[in-house]
């Protein structure tokens, strides 16, 4: 059983309170809270190796370039990856446009399609209609059911269609929750030939991954909502691919020799690298990796399960809650969407807010999705590690408060 106490004294935050109240963080699916560890890591760097990796001979510059590199392992190791196949990026978003711009733009042509979801995040579909404009390929969307779920009859159908080249999808979607059955889709592809990305961006914190066993070609997820900083991200990608991609950005760092006339690239991540990267930010995720390992996938799982068990039952005993994606904690992650009847979203959120609660509020970067649902937006509560049962009572109180208001 979670020590939730012990878990609470490691975020400074949630000491914090706002107009007497505190605070009940339950947006973490948009950013997690970061752990005091963390915090002290990346404040050490800039004490005590404050200057740039790969470029000087001196103490400090080699020193910022160790922790680099182990902070690269620590991502491997969190994911099974080799730490070649390993790229620190601004972002998932970055992530995924450099997917798009290198792998898609070598392999993309007209007549091709790229296949997605219809609850895709806007960072897995506006990077590929980018890319359309002019490349002239097809973007089609696999539809899913009153739960959210995909439908792997259609995915089989649409994989004999020798035209689709790569599968985008979320692992688990950051609207409604719904986790996809990922290894059963990577074998499915690969059967056929076609390449898969995959975003883990609200999976990452939630569940073990293992690259090796799954076999994408790609996988993305971010730092900010991994209990690390801002600004810091990871994409996965095969050897394989990763030696057919071209660069992504030119500049300094992603270079073996420059002349007048050509250059050639760096080897391995180091290629889509270019500039001073976050030297901190990758730091302080590599610590951030570290504490969930220390507080252990067993642990953060069945609590999370735990979270998400009882606000189903919470949200089920009040009719005037509409609950969208799954309605069992079966194959789902701690992330609820849901409407209040009578009260626009963002008037729950607000009410919410008034008592320190957070949430979220709108088309969560989903906008086709909500087209599907049929609903402008939707109210979002999504649960990690820090949160408590008594934190999802407080908010069930104030959404019972925001329906009578509006009665």
């Amino acid at each position: 059983m979670m020590n939730t106490q012990f878990i609470a004294d490691q975020f400074p935050i949630l000491k914090s309170q706002h107009n007497g109240e505190s605070l009940v963080y339950l947006d973490n699916a948009n950013t997690s809270l970061t752990p005091e560890c963390v915090l002290k890591e990346m404040n050490a760097y800039y004490r005590e190796s404050n200057a740039n990796i790969h470029r000087g001979i001196y103490h400090l510059s080699e020193s910022s370039t160790i922790k680099y590199q182990d902070a690269r392992e620590k991502v491997a190791q969190f994911i099974s990856a080799d730490s070649e196949e390993v790229i620190f990026t601004r972002n998932a978003t970055e992530s995924i446009n450099i997917v798009v711009n290198t792998w898609g733009r070598k392999n993309l042509s007209k007549g091709d399609v790229v296949l997605l979801s219809e609850s895709e995040h806007h960072s897995n579909i506006v990077p590929w209609q980018l890319l359309q404009t002019e490349k002239k390929f097809s973007i089609e969307y696999l539809k899913i059911d009153d739960e959210g779920r995909i439908n792997l009859v259609e995915l089989n159908s649409y994989l004999k269609n020798e035209n689709i080249k790569i599968v985008a999808i979320a692992q688990e979607s950051n609207a409604l929750g719904v986790v996809h059955p990922i290894q059963k889709i990577v074998e499915m592809c690969a059967s056929n030939n076609v390449a898969t990305l995959i975003d883990a961006c609200q999976s990452a914190p939630h569940m073990p991954i293992d690259v090796q066993k799954l076999s994408p070609d790609f996988l993305v997820f971010t730092g900010h909502k991994t209990y690390g900083p801002t600004g810091i991200g990871v994409l996965y990608a095969k050897q394989s691919q990763l030696q057919n991609m071209p660069p992504f950005l030119g500049g300094g760092d992603m270079i073996s020799s420059v002349t007048k006339e050509h250059s050639e690239w760096a080897k391995g991540p180091q290629k889509f690298e270019a500039g001073t990267p976050n030297i901190a930010g990758a730091i302080g995720l590599g610590r951030a990796l570290d504490f969930i390992s220390e507080i252990g996938w067993d642990q953060i799982q069945q609590h999370e399960k735990e979270l998400t068990e009882h606000a189903l039952t919470s949200h089920k005993n009040h009719s005037f809650i509409k609950l969208h994606g799954p309605l069992s904690s079966e194959s789902r992650g701690p992330i609820m969407s849901f409407s209040v009847d009578g009260v626009h979203p963002h008037d729950v959120a607000s009410i919410l807010a008034e008592k320190n609660i957070c949430v979220r509020a709108g088309h969560h970067c989903a906008q086709p999705l909500m087209e599907v649902l049929q609903v402008p937006a939707t109210t979002r509560m999504s649960f990690s590690m820090t949160n408590t049962k008594e934190d999802i009572d407080k908010a069930v109180e104030r959404l019972i408060f925001a329906h009578n208001l509006f009665a």
